[in-house]
């Protein structure tokens, strides 16, 4: 939640040591952070906890009966990810269910996890079709698909995280089976639609993420929520739509009330060294809470190249026309690119960006972004600023304007 700052606001930038920012006498402030969570052992216990006492419908244990094949799917990375699994599968175990009928499926690009004991991993890879199977039909007549394992299995447990996503206006897509879990050709579908309709798509996503969660009959699910610097702030088991409820009531942490934007907002990443994505989410939270001719910096280890989408984007040509052209083109890199540009030249408008990263700094400023080479930089744009609001994990938040 806000909180007022003390004479000393630090700001982990990825370096040894975290920017130092003294309180300015005069300067109206503001320091937001997540909710503080617990790790390993404690967050196990969280985890036993909850399929314990589900927050609608029974147990996790009365779900199993002998001889089920059960699949625990990881739709995307949770918080403390192998007391989560470990726990989920331990209970599983203990309810009778032996090692060769439970299942944890990942994706592809979380193949290196390490093996949670007591279970079989299998690695779902979205480009092999021969691994996915029919599921139904959308309100368009095109056919779904989902891996073949969910739909064999006779219990499937959904594991997976809530959170918000600034730079699509609420809810994030990470976490939910649909379509982490079905052919690459439906992830590159939505990441088109949202380029070109970012609302509709987000909205279009929701309604297919959950219509797909009925059809398969889950009615097992897991949300972890995610707490300051990677800790367990809260887990939730149930039936999917009173597990949402709980999780986006315990994710409010994340989406601070603040009275009054300010002139400069400066967020930091939960990641110091995560991809183009992670900053252009950092962005859209900050810009929610800053002045619409304000500055927005993000401190980051960013070393990711923008694509030529964004890259003409910061060059003066006009975004629409460019979305629509690299849609058109069918490459899912440049569409993918696109995607991004959108969501962050709606984001940010006519404010001033500013960029600590290890990019060097005639690339930044070619993109005609601020560079701050350090964080002295840093501190003088603050020294500068009537008011100032720092966002912590900024690319986790969702600040709304009370």
């Amino acid at each position: 939640m806000p909180r007022n700052p003390t004479d000393m606001i630090e700001i982990a930038a990825g370096h040894d040591e975290p920017i130092r920012l003294p309180r300015i006498e005069g300067q109206r402030s503001l320091e937001c952070r997540g909710p503080q969570g617990v790790c390993e052992v404690d967050a196990e216990g969280l985890v036993l906890e909850a399929v314990g006492e589900p927050a609608e419908g029974p147990p996790l244990p009365a779900h199993v009966v002998e001889g089920d094949h059960i699949v625990v799917a990881v739709a995307a990375e949770v918080p403390q990810n192998q007391a989560v699994l470990q726990s989920v599968v331990s209970t599983l175990a203990a309810s009778g269910a032996p090692a060769d009928r439970i299942e944890v499926l990942r994706l592809w690009s979380n193949r290196l996890q390490p093996v949670v004991s007591g279970a079989t991993t299998v690695i779902f890879d979205p480009n092999n079709e021969s691994d996915t199977s029919y599921l139904m039909a959308d309100e368009e007549a095109n056919p779904l698909y989902v891996a073949r394992a969910l739909v064999d299995a006779d219990v499937v447990v959904s594991v997976g995280s809530f959170g918000w996503n600034a730079a699509l206006g609420g809810r994030a897509l990470e976490g939910e089976l649909w379509p982490a879990f079905s052919r690459t050709v439906a992830s590159e579908q939505l990441r088109r639609t949202l380029a070109l309709r970012p609302r509709g798509g987000h909205q279009t996503w929701k309604a297919t993420a959950h219509d797909v969660l009925w059809q398969m009959g889950v009615i097992a699910e897991v949300r972890a929520v995610s707490g300051v610097g990677d800790s367990l702030a809260h887990v939730s088991f149930g039936l999917p739509h009173a597990v949402t409820t709980a999780a986006r009531r315990a994710a409010r942490s994340w989406s601070p009330r603040v009275s009054q934007a300010a002139e400069l907002t400066v967020a930091s990443l939960s990641n110091p060294h995560a991809s183009l994505e992670t900053v252009v989410r950092a962005v859209a939270a900050a810009s929610r809470v800053t002045y619409p001719d304000g500055t927005v910096c993000v401190v980051s280890r960013l070393s990711e190249q923008p694509g030529v989408v964004f890259t003409r984007w910061r060059q003066g040509v006009a975004v629409e026309p460019l979305v629509r052209e690299a849609v058109r083109s069918g490459d899912t890199a440049l569409i993918a690119d696109a995607f991004l540009t959108r969501q962050i030249a709606r984001s940010l408008g006519s404010r001033r960006l500013v960029l600590a990263s290890d990019l060097e700094e005639a690339a930044v400023e070619s993109l005609d972004i601020g560079h701050a080479a350090s964080g002295e930089d840093v501190e003088r744009l603050c020294q500068s600023a009537e008011s100032l609001i720092v966002l912590h994990e900024a690319d986790r938040m969702l600040p709304r304007l009370a």
